[in-house]
């Protein structure tokens, strides 16, 4: 490999989906506030709102949101402050 083309704070971190609660350790240099502790070493910490622990993609389920799309429920959420 060649020297000096790698960011210097490639690291190990933690990535949690918050929908399902999974982790998964991965090198990154993506900037953290949070730490985490597993199996007694302190990682950085990256929580994520999808991953493919909980993408339908990759899950296999179907998601319905409902019967209405979004433009019924703007609609119908503020049809009470129409002018006539």
């Amino acid at each position: 490999m060649k020297k000096k083309i790698h960011p210097e704070d490639y690291r190990p971190v933690v990535f949690k989906d918050i929908n399902n609660e999974k982790t998964f350790i991965c090198r990154s240099t993506v900037k953290t506030k949070d730490f985490i502790k597993i199996n007694g070493f302190s990682y950085p910490l990256y929580k994520m709102e999808i991953s493919s622990y909980s993408h339908p993609f990759f899950t296999g389920e179907k998601r319905f949101l409902g019967k209405t799309g979004p433009a019924e429920k703007f609609k119908k959420k503020y049809e009470k402050y129409k002018k006539f």
